[in-house]
């Protein structure tokens, strides 16, 4: 099987869904800007893209339309490159990632462009009462349409995760990612974005310098009376979008490319619909099996914080480290979480963190609504 190299990744800022700094923003435009960085960034000659795998959550509106293809043509990349747009929820993104790292593996492609994208903003998130599956509703077999911020309340309850450590751990996000943003980290991962007015936004939306546990603890549970998810130990809504290139080893050294990183293994995992949030746990316990690695063989963990009642309960039951090895720059519930370019923007920081600290290997995961998880396991090159 032929190694698949990351050469290049890149993101947009992450703008607070409605009333944020990209909320005029197309999804097409926004991924398409960060399409044409990519490649640049690259230097790979587009003509050799076998393939574009574009995910999205909600795969509607401007959002549909096989919105691959039209965002490959919106960045200039050759007629002769197709376009698919795949959707596994909030890992949309890392799923492209996991296809075009199979196609290189068997010898089907040398090289892919990965992207993700989400525009709440332009798009929305829901499914209308109408469309819903009567059997998989409320009192179905499952309940595939129910709220994630419900799920993480059930996930604190059956894991026993304390309000207090919850609040803890947002804060922990927003301290890191406010320390990122500072020293410039982030600033490498980010291409900039144009606004229709010309005005350009370069820095994430989300992060609060002026946050306090105080702050937080005085926050009212936000899904369930007397619960503990409240919107501060939750990610927000987010617009954002990421892409990446992918190749093959020999196409890197016939065309002389510098790739970043190596695409080890991934996983991906099912479990009940009401406790979504540890998706991750088999997904990382699989993962870690294929490459013969123990949790503690890893440098650096992006984690998804979508609610930090979850990222707990998954740290404690297989072992992550949350000072050593956990998002070190800060995760969504401070950057945000536009759910089809999360799993990117997670590669996006993992790559920068294991760089800055000089870290071997690194591991990606995030939960999925409807109960599931996926991992990635990168080896910095």
């Amino acid at each position: 099987m032929m190694d698949t190299y990351l050469v290049s990744a890149t993101r947009t800022p992450i703008g607070r869904a409605v009333k944020g700094s990209l909320r005029q923003c197309r999804p097409d435009d926004l991924v398409a800007g960060v399409i044409e960085q990519t490649v640049r960034d690259s230097g790979l000659d587009p003509e050799l893209l076998d393939d574009h795998a574009l995910g999205t959550a909600y795969p509607e509106g401007k959002q549909g339309a096989n919105l691959a293809r039209r965002a490959g043509l919106l960045a200039g990349l050759p007629f002769a490159v197709p376009g698919t747009t795949v959707n596994r929820f909030c890992a949309s993104s890392l799923q492209a990632v996991r296809m075009a790292s199979h196609a290189i593996a068997c010898g089907e492609a040398e090289a892919y462009l990965v992207s993700g994208v989400e525009s709440v903003s332009q798009v929305g998130r829901t499914t209308r009462k109408e469309d819903r599956h009567p059997a998989l509703d409320e009192g179905g077999i499952a309940d595939v349409y129910m709220p994630m911020g419900v799920t993480a309340e059930n996930v604190a309850q059956r894991y026993r995760v304390s309000r207090a450590d919850m609040d803890a751990f947002a804060l922990r996000s927003h301290r890191l990612a406010v320390e990122a943003i500072d020293s410039g980290r982030i600033a490498q991962q980010i291409t900039p974005v144009v606004l229709p007015d010309g005005r350009i936004v370069s820095s994430d939306d989300g992060p609060r310098r002026d946050t306090s546990l105080a702050k937080l603890a005085g926050l009212p549970a936000a899904f369930r009376e007397g619960g503990s998810v409240t919107a501060g130990n939750s990610c927000p809504l987010n617009d954002g979008a990421a892409a990446a290139i992918l190749v093959s080893k020999r196409l890197a050294e016939r065309e002389s490319l510098t790739p970043r990183a190596r695409i080890v293994a991934t996983a991906v995992s099912g479990v009940a619909p009401e406790i979504m949030g540890v998706g991750p746990t088999e997904a990382i316990r699989k993962v870690l099996s294929l490459t013969n690695l123990k949790i503690d063989d890893i440098d650096v963990v992006e984690f998804n914080e979508a609610f930090a009642a979850q990222v707990l309960a998954v740290c404690r039951t297989v072992g992550i480290d949350i000072e050593r090895q956990l998002n070190p720059s800060g995760g969504a519930i401070a950057l945000g979480h536009p759910f089809g370019m999360t799993g990117i923007r997670l590669l996006c920081s993992l790559l920068g963190n294991l760089e800055d600290r000089g870290g071997t290997l690194g591991l990606a995961t995030l939960c999925v609504g409807g109960g599931q998880g996926m991992a990635v396991v990168l080896e910095r090159l």
